[in-house]
C-alpha cells in the first residue's frame, strides 16, 4: 500500500477516453493505463478508438514500416 498518493492533475479542457468504462471523462479522472488522451475537445475523445484504428491502418499499410524480416520490402 502506498503511503502516498498523487493524484494526477490535468489542464482545463483537457478530455480523456477510458478504455475501461468506455467513457469520456473531463480531467485525467482514472489511472493513466485506463485512459487515452488528452484530447481537445469531447467530440475528439469520443473518436479516441476510431481515430486508433486508423492510425494503426496507416501504421500497418506504409511501407517504410514493413517488416524485412517477412520479405515484404523490396
Amino acid at each position: 500500500m502506498a503511503l502516498f498518493k498523487r493524484k494526477t492533475v490535468g489542464k482545463p479542457g483537457e478530455w480523456f477516453f477510458n478504455v475501461e468504462t468506455g467513457a469520456v471523462e473531463e480531467g485525467p479522472q482514472s489511472p493513466g493505463k485506463n485512459r487515452m488522451g488528452p484530447y481537445a475537445s469531447r467530440e475528439e475523445a469520443e473518436r479516441a478508438l476510431l481515430t486508433a484504428r486508423e492510425r494503426t491502418s496507416e501504421w500497418e499499410n506504409d511501407p517504410r514500416w514493413r517488416d524485412r524480416s517477412r520479405g515484404s520490402e523490396s
